[in-house]
């Protein structure tokens, strides 16, 4: 369901979103910047998230990194 709202753009703003002309109107092309940047932000959350945990693990998983690479033979 689609609510209508009201938003302040300066027209700069406003005449570039009419110059790109690839959207049917400014809400549509207003709703799927929105959207993109959503869908950035919480993806960036999770990558930080993931990061944090990478790190809480990193001296365990770079020490079974180098118990597995002591069994390598050399070549």
């Amino acid at each position: 369901m689609k609510v209508k709202t009201s938003i302040t753009l300066s027209e700069d703003l406003l005449k570039s979103i009419d110059e790109l002309g690839r959207y049917e109107n400014r809400s549509e092309f207003i709703e799927k910047a929105v959207k993109d940047f959503i869908e950035k932000q919480i993806r960036r959350k999770r990558e930080l998230k993931d990061l944090d945990i990478l790190n809480k693990k990193a001296d365990k998983l770079n020490k079974e990194a180098e118990d597995v690479l002591s069994y390598q033979m050399d070549l």
